[in-house]
């Protein structure tokens, strides 16, 4: 996939997203109003739409990303703005070379390892990292062990993230606002896991009209040459 390619599938990724978050934000928000401040949907969507907003087209994947990152972090209030945005500006530096399956793998990582980092949260906290952690790991091991193409990983890692938001409904929260409700936290989805399934999902989604859209044209470049090949005609 050239570097054109590539832009536009960037910015239909965080038109997706923004889409999404918009019609989720409701949601969200009753979902963190049981453990929260009742301010997760409104926070994601102003970031997302505000990084929309100010998205150039015309940037590299890096610096694109970067600049998502970035607008996130200044306009999602709370703990969500570093860890959402901070994180993604951070793990932008993988791109720059291109998006490529083996990049996609070391954004993937170093995004969780900056979310760890920022907020201090483990696997069975209750955080976004109940979801994010088993999705991370899905999708290496899906490329890297499994030999799995970036879309069948994608679809692995959107399976896994989902298993990881029904898992922290039945825990207590230990990190964050939610910690305070002690054991009344239990039997409540965490928001944080919930808007992270939804951006795995719509990348997903993304992913495939273009990741199936180039492997179609290989097929029918291929196609085309053993055609001519094997029409007989001399040059």
């Amino acid at each position: 996939m050239d570097e054109g390619i590539q832009r536009e599938a960037l910015v239909a990724t965080l038109a997706a997203i923004a889409d999404r978050i918009e019609s989720e934000k409701d949601h969200l928000t009753d979902l963190d109003s049981a453990i929260g401040d009742a301010d997760h949907g409104a926070n994601l969507h102003r970031g997302f739409q505000a990084a929309l907003d100010g998205a150039d087209p015309d940037d590299d994947p890096a610096a694109f990303v970067k600049a998502a990152g970035m607008a996130l972090l200044s306009k999602v209030g709370g703990a969500s703005g570093p860890l959402y945005g901070g994180s993604l500006a951070v793990a932008s530096s993988e791109f720059e070379e291109g998006i490529t399956t083996e990049s996609s793998v070391a954004f993937a990582e170093a995004y969780l390892e900056k979310v760890k980092d920022r907020g201090g949260a483990s696997v069975g906290d209750k955080t976004m990292v109940d979801a994010l952690t088993p999705a991370v790991h899905t999708y290496k091991r899906a490329i890297e062990v499994d030999d799995l193409d970036p879309l069948a990983a994608l679809s692995k890692a959107v399976d896994a993230t989902e298993r990881g938001v029904r898992f922290t409904t039945p825990i207590r929260a230990s990190k964050g606002r939610a910690s305070y409700l002690g054991w009344r936290s239990v039997g409540h989805p965490d928001p944080g896991a919930t808007s992270t399934l939804y951006l795995l999902e719509e990348i997903h989604d993304v992913a495939a009209e273009y990741l199936d859209g180039e492997a179609a044209t290989v097929v029918d470049a291929a196609a085309e040459t053993e055609a001519e090949e094997g029409s007989g005609v001399e040059e």
